[in-house]
């Protein structure tokens, strides 16, 4: 094996980065060469997964009041790859990094985890949502997985689902909702607001599923609602109206929710739709609301609520 040639060019590469180290220690600036970088990543198929970038918190779409995982993803490597960062509320952690291969024209992801977990999927953009595929070779089986991506209410929304007969049938895998976090967000909640926020949140989709045990966890003992039509209700009456079944809710939607907090009393307001049935006979209402929050050594507990009439449509 000859020798000499790779002695002489690292001899010479040596004295290069000799000179330059001087270059840079005499002026404080790198040689001209090395501070110009190529444009790589320019094409705009670069930015298609953009929409994914952020500082989120993830939730289940089926119970969409509970945090599930924070999700932070970032453009790294000169704005050539994304780079996520997924940990779950039960200790599970996982990264991937996604990049599109312009060769392919296809993107690329490559999934780890703490659990010895390796995922391997690629795809394309299809109708404005992030579609990639691939197979899930595991210790029973290998089976086919499918991943969607796309932007929904300032949000991303992810979506997996499984085949375990070579794509011929499908069925469900995950169903993840990222938000900002309330850090992110353009008008950051407090970190009160944003727990009683959620909290508020929680109860109305319990509500919603005559869900009594939650409901009974979030409800104060002494907890009293008074409607705009006069009536009330104690912490009592809910409960039984839940554990009887008698409303059957198809909606239970609160929109323009706010939150303000004094000390250790919030209040929640917001617009309330609802639609289903009452012993069978349909109902559909929308309804302004305020609920009372105290934080006890419990946590925060729902003390008082107040509804008002029904709204006129539009209800403003």
């Amino acid at each position: 094996m000859n020798l000499i040639g790779p002695r002489f060019q690292l001899g010479i590469v040596a004295i290069f980065l000799f000179f330059a180290a001087r270059q840079v220690l005499a002026t404080g600036a790198a040689p001209v060469a090395e501070s110009t970088k190529p444009a790589f990543c320019r094409a705009p198929e670069y930015r298609q997964f953009d929409f994914w970038v952020g500082d989120w918190d993830a939730f289940d779409a089926e119970n969409p009041a509970v945090k599930v995982a924070h999700n932070r993803v970032d453009r790294v490597l000169d704005g050539c790859v994304l780079l996520e960062n997924y940990e779950g509320m039960d200790g599970s952690h996982g990264e991937s990094f996604s990049i599109y291969d312009a060769v392919r024209g296809a993107w690329h992801q490559s999934w780890v985890t703490n659990h010895g977990k390796l995922l391997v999927i690629q795809g394309q953009m299809q109708g404005g949502e992030m579609v990639l595929s691939g197979v899930d070779h595991t210790v029973s089986g290998d089976k086919y997985v499918r991943g969607t991506w796309k932007s929904e209410d300032g949000g991303v929304r992810e979506t997996a689902v499984t085949s375990a007969d070579g794509g011929k049938t499908w069925k469900p895998w995950f169903d993840l909702i990222f938000r900002p976090t309330a850090a992110s967000a353009a008008s950051p909640r407090t970190a009160d607001e944003a727990t009683v926020a959620a909290l508020d949140t929680q109860y109305q989709a319990a509500v919603k599923g005559n869900d009594a045990a939650t409901m009974d966890r979030i409800l104060a003992d002494d907890f009293a609602l008074v409607t705009g039509s006069g009536k009330t209700y104690t912490k009592a009456d809910l409960l039984a109206e839940a554990r009887n079944g008698r409303v059957h809710y198809e909606r239970q939607d609160d929109a323009e929710q706010t939150v303000r907090v004094w000390g250790d009393t919030a209040v929640v307001t917001a617009k309330l739709s609802e639609k289903g049935t009452d012993n069978g006979k349909p109902f559909e209402k929308t309804v302004w609301f305020s609920d009372t929050y105290v934080r006890t050594p419990a946590g925060w507990r729902y003390v008082f609520g107040q509804s008002s009439l029904q709204c006129p449509k539009p209800c403003e």
